[in-house]
């Protein structure tokens, strides 16, 4: 049985007698035919719902049909509600649920508090909710939990039929590349192209770079893509795409509601389809080429560091604040006359209210690595070496259940961080409660971003987590370990820094390892 907390009217000078002035509310959000009977149904309900309780008056039905609930300002019925509640001809309303009233958290909040600060409240049938009988801040706790789990449900919902299509691999690509036809729904090999495929990779693996290989093309006027010319940039974009092998990694990139296409980096759902065509080329083949274009990346690197990146250092960027998530910058401290090099966290820079987190000495952070990485030398065969055995039975089809995992965890973190900047744009959150809140979930996602890059990028480029241990493994077993700080090494193995607190560390690895270590002084 439904219940309806009473209001007393004598208690509220803006009621002229006993009774509640009660209006209802509905939405139905297609014009079908079907979602009008709904509608229909409704106000059939609520007219005698309310017209039967004697100490109700009844204070008019409002209404939406065919239009979206994104969006308050595409609900003319609804403001009209509100305008004549803030008239004073509505003390109390009756909707059916919050995702009727409204879908967009902040526009929800920001409703029912302008309703409350004129004392009339709302009553939501699906949820048992009366906002006139529950404390502000749990309310809002509640509602914004219900609101965003409507919201993402919107978008479930919006997107349902394109993300199946990903899921079973019946997705068309549109565009397909160099080498292949769309004919029928399905990607079929054009022969002539393929030869220059096979003929990229062949050049590739006989060390060439994407420069000399593009020239050699241009050189034999063949045309690329639509009639171009061949570019070095295309080459590796090509070298590096997996649908050359069979395979197809669908949603690479999304559009934002500006309708503004982005790499996607975490932030939408990608699925992995194996063996969706015809290949051109080998999975070995393929899986040889990105190893090279790896190495080569890295040679330059080498090359050009000491030329281009003379003011970077190897911990620039790689430091960060385990407080407010802000990297540290490097500066120079001085102290009794004496001048030292020290890392501090940016937020606290900027603001030593926001941030306590206070600078820690460069000679530290490097004593502490260097302890770090002995230990790891010291313990290898109780931790790397079973640890890469472990990666190495694992196989593709765990990688992608683990992927399909975080992609359900980033879509969660996701929603909350918006309705964490929605709550804070509108002044519904301290400065301080927000940071840290907004730190936390930045730092999860983050942390989950990576690791799926490292497991999509284990399909389309040949490496793995099992590679990154094992090179780890070689390193601290080798000649090559001194058991001393080297930016080289830094660089290779470290992911990066999270200072918990000035006297303890942890050490996020490129391979998916965080070691924690107390720091060295």
């Amino acid at each position: 049985m439904k219940k309806v907390t009473r209001i007393d009217g004598m208690s509220n000078p803006r009621f002229s007698n006993n009774k509640l002035r009660v209006a209802a509310y509905a939405r139905v959000s297609t014009d079908s035919d079907e979602q009008l009977e709904s509608l229909k149904a409704q106000r059939e309900h609520y007219e005698n719902y309310i017209k039967t309780n004697p100490e109700w008056e009844f204070a008019g039905l409002y209404f939406d049909e065919g239009i979206s609930g994104t969006k308050k300002e595409k609900r003319p019925e609804l403001l009209r509600m509100i305008r004549d509640s803030e008239n004073g001809r509505i003390d109390f309303i009756i909707t059916k649920s919050i995702s009727r009233f409204a879908r967009n958290t902040m526009d929800c909040l920001e409703l029912v508090r302008k309703l409350i600060d004129i004392d009339v409240y709302v009553y939501f049938e699906k949820e048992n909710l009366n906002t006139g009988d529950m404390e502000g801040e749990l309310m809002l706790s509640i509602l914004s939990g219900f609101a965003a789990e409507e919201s993402a449900s919107i978008s479930q919902n919006m997107t349902w039929s394109i993300q199946r299509k990903f899921k079973n691999g019946s997705y068309i690509n549109g565009s397909p590349p160099y080498g292949y036809a769309n004919v029928n729904g399905k990607m079929v090999i054009v022969p002539e192209e393929a030869e220059i495929v096979k003929r990229i990779f062949s050049e590739c693996l006989s060390g060439k770079g994407g420069n000399l290989i593009a020239k050699g093309l241009n050189k034999d006027k063949i045309p690329a893509k639509r009639g171009k010319h061949w570019s070095s940039g295309t080459i590796i974009e090509m070298l590096r795409n997996e649908k050359y092998k069979g395979d197809v990694l669908f949603q690479k990139t999304y559009t934002d509601g500006s309708y503004n296409r982005h790499p996607n980096n975490g932030e939408k759902d990608q699925y992995y389809c194996k063996s969706h065509h015809e290949a051109i080329i080998s999975k070995e083949v393929f899986s040889k080429a990105q190893k090279l274009i790896s190495q080569r990346r890295k040679s330059r690197s080498k090359k050009t560091k000491s030329n281009a990146y003379q003011n970077r250092y190897a911990l620039s960027g790689r430091i960060i604040c385990g407080e407010c998530g802000s990297k540290f910058k490097r500066r120079t401290n001085y102290s009794a006359g004496r001048s030292y090099i020290a890392w501090s966290c940016k937020g606290h820079i900027e603001d030593k209210n926001s941030c306590p987190m206070l600078f820690i000495r460069d000679g530290e952070i490097k004593a502490t690595y260097s302890t770090m990485m002995n230990k790891l030398a010291f313990s290898r065969k109780i931790i790397l070496e079973p640890l890469y055995k472990t990666l190495s039975r694992i196989d593709e089809k765990s990688d992608l259940e683990r992927i399909a995992v975080i992609d359900k965890r980033l879509e969660q973190l996701t929603e909350e961080r918006n309705t964490l900047i929605g709550l804070m744009t509108k002044g519904f959150l301290e400065l301080v409660l927000f940071n840290k809140e907004r730190n936390a979930l930045d730092i999860e996602i983050s942390s989950l971003t990576t690791e799926k890059t490292n497991l999509v990028m284990a399909f389309t480029d040949g490496t793995s987590q099992a590679d990154e241990v094992k090179e780890l493994l070689d390193y601290v077993s080798g000649k090559a370990f001194i058991g001393e700080y080297t930016e080289e090494a830094f660089e290779k193995y470290v992911e990066n820094i999270i200072v918990n607190t000035r006297d303890e560390l942890t050490f996020k690895l490129k391979c998916g390892l965080s070691l924690k270590e107390e720091v060295v002084r």
